[in-house]
């Protein structure tokens, strides 16, 4: 059996190797290196995908988030809403701007954004909300930009984890995660559903004038070369990374369904486990499962990570600290106890191995090892 990574990014090279090189060969022969057609050829690509107006390629995810923060003008001291239950990123350029992080607790059964939490924490100097698509499903969409247009808010969708989902209106339509609110941010970093072999991101929006000042941003501020129009950043997707993300989109929904096959495989074998609890599908959302996330009760779940590791099947906390208990955002705003639903996730969370790779046997071995820990431990 080969060795079981959390994300198997070799075995998926080699399926697309010929093409892959053969892409990044035309690159290397043009030298076209920074902006060239490749870029432009995977943007228009990824706009078809998701139906949206406008992808403006950057240098990463993080960078997307501070872009699309920039363009929508928000000024030093405004607060913007986003939950505690996240990767850094999202909170870390909301403070790089001078802007004030406010955060909200998450779902218990979906790790997702409260919008109830999110409705009260509106202030008169709230003005944006970052709901995070977190472990590849979408927030409740519906519920989120009826609070934004009530409120005049805008809504900056992070959806590093989620390309390829999407969410399904009330009313009946449907669109891909990012596509919703004002800007869609997400990361093109390798062990990403949609990964290049080293950084990038993209944002998405479907308003004109949003997708202007974004490129102008995104390129030291010009829009004629030399002549700068607006404070920027030096944020773009190198042609050799776009070569590899043209590949890799047209495989996407493959990639997608075999994300899926493996989460079902998992479901079923740990549905008679009640100390181990699967993940909740949001009913009007598609999961594309960037992380498998299980919440593990009644067992010292630390301890059932080591046994993992010890017994060749890794397994990850995706995240062991909210941000509100982070060293560098601690806030006399908030104490221990203040989202107690993101305190008990960061103490039960466990993610096991998710990619396209995974055989059967490999599978087996993870969720055996699983069980048996638990089977002896409960």
């Amino acid at each position: 059996m080969k060795a079981i990574q959390m994300v198997d990014l070799k075995g998926q090279y080699d399926k697309i190797k010929e093409e892959v090189d053969s892409r990044i060969q035309g690159v290397l022969s043009t030298s076209t290196f920074i902006n060239g057609p490749e870029v432009k050829g995977f943007q228009v690509e990824l706009e078809q995908y998701l139906q949206v107006k406008h992808v403006i390629p950057c240098g990463n995810g993080t960078d997307a988030l501070q872009v699309a923060m920039m363009a929508l003008g928000l000024k030093r001291g405004d607060e913007v809403i986003t939950t505690t239950f996240t990767f850094v990123a999202t909170a870390e350029v909301i403070a790089l701007l001078g802007l004030i992080p406010v955060l909200v607790d998450c779902d218990e059964d979906t790790f997702l954004i409260s919008t109830e939490a999110v409705r009260n924490a509106i202030t008169p100097k709230t003005k944006a909300i970052i709901p995070v698509h977190l472990f590849g499903q979408c927030c409740d969409m519906d519920e989120i930009m009826e609070i934004a247009n009530e409120n005049d808010l805008f809504v900056i969708e992070d959806a590093a984890q989620s390309i390829g989902s999407s969410f399904h209106f009330k009313e009946g339509r449907s669109q891909q995660s990012g596509t919703i609110g004002d800007f869609g941010c997400t990361s093109f970093f390798p062990s990403k559903n949609l990964g290049c072999y080293g950084d990038g991101g993209a944002l998405f929006t479907n308003d004109d004038a949003l997708a202007d000042k974004a490129r102008v941003i995104v390129n030291h501020g010009m829009k004629v070369r030399y002549y700068h129009d607006e404070i920027g950043v030096n944020s773009r997707l190198d042609s050799i990374q776009a070569a590899v993300l043209s590949v890799k989109l047209k495989r996407l929904n493959e990639y997608g369904n075999a994300r899926r096959a493996v989460a079902w495989h998992y479901d079923e074998a740990f549905k008679d486990l009640p100390q181990v609890i699967t993940p909740t599908r949001v009913l009007n959302s598609c999961h594309v499962f960037h992380q498998y996330t299980l919440r593990i009760v009644g067992v010292d779940r630390n301890a059932l990570q080591r046994h993992m590791m010890d017994n060749g099947t890794p397994a990850m906390i995706y995240y062991p600290v909210p941000l509100h208990q982070q060293k560098a955002y601690l806030d006399n705003r908030y104490q221990d106890g203040d989202f107690p639903i993101a305190e008990q996730l960061a103490a039960e969370v466990l993610s096991l191995p998710m990619h396209t790779e995974l055989d059967k046997e490999q599978l087996n071995k993870v969720t055996e090892t699983l069980k048996s820990f638990i089977l002896e431990n409960r």
